[in-house]
């Protein structure tokens, strides 16, 4: 891999290359909304897209055809609109079969209840937009059917996409049907909990042991996954959990690895009956021979991590035994997903435990078991940002600056992005090794990043340059920064409003330029002269140094000036200044 070379999605245009984190979620984001609009675009206009002139025509790599092509009132046409996703015409359209007397199947009808327990009794993204002017025009209906639910679904309402609305158009097929099989009560049961209803889930699936059937393992995963909304003390849910458990073994159903991964995120709302529980549910699937995934280990060191201290590192390193031996493939939708803010990713979650233990061989363990195989694919780019920005702070804290300094090569600008916190942690790495001739590089790549206007950067860094006195390369490769610097707090566009002096930052630049010799930009430049536009007091340190660089260079006109600046503001060290100036310069008559 180039080190030097930034994502492979941002190639194709040079001129799109990422400054930052910020432009690089940005582009990529452009990037998919702009695939996203040629989708809509094919969808909505279909009639555009169906010339094939493609020899030989190969199917796969032409458009979908989101027209029906069936006409009437037929199931057939039934059947193809419910492939289609279209789901107001698929409801309509089985409205007309049953007004006509006409017979609908089980199959089919079981299918239409998939068709909308997936969406919600809502529309599929193909037909929102067509139905979004309809919804403008009736603003009094929505409102009536969203307030009605509120009260009775408020427990439940644990789905982040559309509410099951009560008496739907799924829960009115359901009572219509005139016989119903298995299949019919887990589709409803699996789209009430999917979209909030968790209460009602419940009692279907009473109404499913009623009627003697067996439910399928998809349907019981997701009742476990509904537990936490079910009941509220945390013993409770465990004893609902095991319920559902002890009805899968009555009814011979083989639990997967969904099972168990829906079982420890219901423990993870359980508190201490969670940590007590889930290694038994770990050993369990040990037992029957069923590997974990990701979100198999992501659950469990939440489980243990949330509100405990973190006083060892022995069940990261347990998780970590297994995950470095292995190559990991997708199995589950928590697999690499982030659904809220605390269900952070296994890669980033572990990342995070490193370094609050500040564990530098668990980080290093964790990264060798990150690029192993193709598990580097479970962290998109804003999770990749996060986790080796992670890693890298840890680094800077624990490690040798060289080290430092290599991880920061290879990995800056092609696999992150460094954020402002990873510049200081570099440049404290950079002090605490002694290496601060490497600043004028960093001080690039903060340009190049767009940090150049952060005010405790430009602090931290000035404040480095200057601490004390290096060789004479070294100072004019700090002079030139200081006068970077100087010219950002001087910028005067009108996008950007300038940035205000502090006493320390103009100091610091003073001492810069008079260490170089530049007397004339500490001088001339209005360095020296800005303390008294500002109204801030230069230190002795500073005074004394450009008094030092007048002296080399002989310049006794800005020895007075200085003096005068010194009386000027009324400091303590204006007689010790002028004693010196009429020690060291030789001043003329009119001078003196």
């Amino acid at each position: 891999q180039d080190p030097t070379a930034a994502h492979y999605m941002f190639q194709d245009d040079p001129f799109l290359m990422p400054r930052n984190a910020a432009t690089s979620r940005l582009f990529s984001l452009s990037k998919e909304s702009g695939r996203n609009a040629a989708k809509f675009i094919i969808k909505q206009f279909p009639q555009y897209f169906d010339k094939t002139f493609a020899e030989p025509n190969i199917p796969c790599l032409m458009p979908e055809t989101f027209t029906p092509q069936i006409e009437g009132v037929s199931e057939e046409a039934l059947k193809e609109r419910i492939h289609l996703r279209r789901v107001k015409d698929s409801v309509d359209l089985f409205d007309q079969l049953i007004q006509a007397g006409t017979p609908v199947s089980l199959e089919t009808t079981n299918s239409l209840l998939d068709l909308l327990c997936f969406y919600g009794d809502d529309e599929s993204t193909t037909e929102k937009e067509e139905e979004g002017k309809e919804d403008l025009e009736e603003p009094e209906v929505n409102a009536s059917e969203q307030k009605a639910p509120k009260r009775q679904f408020q427990r439940g309402s644990q789905s982040s996409g559309s509410r099951w609305r009560e008496n739907n158009n799924a829960e009115r097929i359901f009572k219509i049907m005139p016989e119903r099989n298995a299949h019919s009560y887990c589709t409803m049961i699996r789209g009430m909990v999917k979209h909030g209803a968790s209460a009602k889930a419940y009692d279907v699936y009473v109404d499913l042991l009623n009627e003697r059937h067996k439910a399928d393992v998809h349907t019981f995963n997701a009742l476990i996954t509904a537990v936490p909304y079910l009941k509220e003390r945390f013993s409770e849910r465990w004893e609902l959990a095991k319920v559902f458990l002890n009805h899968m073994a009555q009814q011979e159903v083989q639990p997967n690895l969904l099972t168990f991964n829906a079982l420890l995120k219901t423990l993870r709302k359980c508190g201490g009956v969670g940590r007590s529980v889930s290694l038994l549910v770990i050993k369990e699937m040990e037992a029957l021979d069923i590997e974990p995934s990701l979100a198999t280990y992501d659950h469990l060191l939440f489980i243990f991590y949330r509100g405990v201290g973190l006083s060892s590192s022995g069940i990261i390193s347990e998780v970590l035994d297994d995950v470095e031996k292995r190559s990991f493939t997708a199995q589950d939708p928590d697999d690499g997903m982030d659904f809220n803010i605390s269900d952070s990713l296994h890669c980033l979650s572990l990342g995070e435990k490193c370094c609050d233990l500040k564990d530098i061989k668990l980080a290093y363990r964790l990264n060798k078991a990150m690029e192993k195989g193709d598990n580097w694919k479970f962290l998109d780019m804003d999770r990749s940002n996060a986790y080796w920005s992670k890693f890298f702070s840890l680094l800077c804290m624990m490690e040798q600056i060289d080290v430092v300094l290599k991880w920061y090569k290879e990995t800056s600008a092609s696999l992150f992005y460094p954020t402002p916190k990873n510049i200081l942690d570099l440049l404290q790495a950079l002090d605490a090794g002694n290496h601060l001739e490497v600043i004028p590089s960093v001080w690039e790549d903060i340009k190049q990043l767009g940090f150049n206007r952060r005010q405790d950067l430009l602090e931290e860094l000035l404040s480095l340059m200057s601490r004390e006195q290096h060789p004479e390369e070294i100072q004019l490769a700090f002079a030139k920064c200081a006068e970077d610097i100087k010219a950002v707090h001087e910028q005067s566009g009108w996008e950007q409003a300038p940035l205000q002096w502090t006493g320390s930052a103009l100091g610091h630049v003073a001492l810069l330029f008079s260490r170089a010799g530049r007397t004339q930009d500490a001088w001339y430049v209005n360095v020296m002269e800005r303390f008294q536009q500002i109204n801030r007091i230069p230190t002795d340190q500073v005074m004394d140094e450009f008094l030092n660089c007048a002296k080399q260079t002989n310049s006794s006109d800005e020895a007075i000036k200085l003096v005068k600046l010194a009386a000027s503001l009324g400091l303590p060290s204006s007689q010790r200044l002028k004693s010196r100036t009429e020690k060291e310069f030789e001043l003329s008559e009119k001078q003196k």
